[in-house]
């Protein structure tokens, strides 16, 4: 089985509104994130990645935990996530390989999610969030 390994961002504004990236030449949204270099810890990839695609500094305030789905993007790829809450420290803005970025609702039904999206983050930020 092939598998890809990633660290992916949930990131969450006051409005508890989930921020999602669509990579150019694919139509899936997804968590900010991206695959493991060699040797390279989850959490040092995770804000390797954000500071590439979103242009931000960023803090880890929660590992959520290690899921396994598939891929969006890759057919017959296995994806092993590594999912962290995430603070950013500065307003996020599209950079590197991003196409598209955007805040959803959590009960969007219009956006098209990738399987870890929809299969776990949302399910876990309706679970975790604290309702104002």
């Amino acid at each position: 089985m092939n598998v890809i390994t990633v660290a992916a961002a949930v990131i969450l504004n006051d409005k508890n509104q989930l921020l999602l990236v669509r990579k150019q030449n694919t139509q899936f949204f997804m968590q900010v994130g991206g695959k493991l270099e060699p040797n390279e810890p989850p959490e040092q990839t995770m804000l390797r990645e954000i500071l590439e695609e979103i242009s931000v500094q960023a803090e880890i305030t929660q590992f959520i935990g290690r899921f396994e789905t598939k891929a969006a993007n890759e057919a017959d790829f296995h994806l092993v996530s590594y999912l962290y809450l995430v603070d950013l420290e500065q307003t996020p803005k599209i950079n590197a390989e991003i196409a598209e970025m955007k805040w959803i609702d959590l009960d969007d039904a219009q956006t098209l999610l990738a399987p870890l999206t929809k299969e776990i983050v949302i399910p876990w930020c309706k679970a975790n969030l604290i309702h104002s």
